[in-house]
């Protein structure tokens, strides 16, 4: 199971999220969200997480940035993966990639029930709830209905206590949690994040 372990600002955190196992680490940048990183901590997340891991995926997560900006910001950073959520088009995927091969396209099924991976030229596809960000549970008892194609990431109201019932339910390829594994909005609690990542690693067992 791909794990991500997003919203990061403290290079604590990226250390030990790499150094338990997982394959990604996740930094916001976007205006109004409690896990808004500066410059300056998007770096330093990376470093950390890198310096535990070399060949952890550090992804850049839009929301509000114009897609060819975001993906020049992530080059700039050193970021190996934009992920543009909410309403970028295939043309902005497109554009993106031109500069950084690898983009990820983030939605909900509430917004686009019709969606699959790949669609719009993603790497992956993630599927959020309907509130991005908002940690809220979402229902995942008809995702099976959905065709939506190979190695797609669920994400949306994850926490140690749900991701195994989640992986069960909805079968994704991977996993990404933010406010499931904080202590108050927008603080990473350690102890969440190897809780997370164990249970998500060994959810097939």
């Amino acid at each position: 199971m791909y794990v991500k372990i997003c919203g990061l600002r403290d290079p604590e955190h990226a250390t030990l999220a790499a150094s338990l196992g997982a394959d990604a680490v996740g930094v916001v940048m976007a205006s109004g969200s409690p896990r808004n990183a500066s410059p300056q901590e998007a770096s330093a997340v990376i470093a950390a997480a890198r310096a535990a891991s070399p060949d952890i995926d550090a992804v850049l997560v839009v929301a509000d940035v114009p897609a060819v900006r975001a993906a020049e910001l992530a080059r700039e950073l050193g970021f190996d993966i934009l992920q543009l959520h909410g309403s970028y088009t295939a043309e902005d995927i497109a554009a993106a990639r031109a500069l950084l091969p690898r983009v990820w396209r983030a939605t909900s099924l509430a917004s686009d029930p019709g969606v699959r991976a790949g669609d719009y030229g993603e790497e992956r596809l993630l599927i959020d709830g309907a509130v991005a960000g908002s940690g809220e549970r979402w229902d995942l008892s008809g995702i099976a209905a959905h065709d939506l194609g190979p190695e797609w990431i669920l994400a949306g109201g994850l926490s140690p206590g749900t991701v195994q019932a989640a992986i069960r339910a909805a079968a994704p390829w991977g996993v990404d949690v933010s406010s499931g594994v904080e202590s108050s909005r927008g603080h990473k609690d350690p102890e969440l994040i190897r809780e997370f990542i164990a249970l998500a690693k060994n959810s097939d067992s």
